[in-house]
């Protein structure tokens, strides 16, 4: 499957969704870009620019476990 990315004139919008809509979903998938979205791909980017140029720190198995469970505690509490 390919994904691609399109700018559309809103005059345009409504007739191509409508289009678009026509697919099943195995064929296509309408990918919203909120901002949501771009916030989490600037946030993706940054940090697979920390790898690439060897900024990032990294941490065990372990220690990722333990942050996460501190991290579930913490939610569970809060329900």
């Amino acid at each position: 499957m390919h994904t691609i990315r399109i700018r559309v004139n809103d005059k345009v919008y409504d007739k191509l969704m409508w289009l678009l809509r026509k697919f099943s979903p195995d064929e296509l998938e309408i990918i919203a870009e909120d901002k949501e979205y771009s916030q989490n791909q600037k946030y993706l980017t940054n940090e697979l620019k920390d790898i690439i140029e060897d900024n990032a720190t990294f941490i065990d198995y372990d220690e990722a476990e333990k942050r996460l469970e501190n991290i579930i505690k913490k939610n569970e509490n809060s329900i």
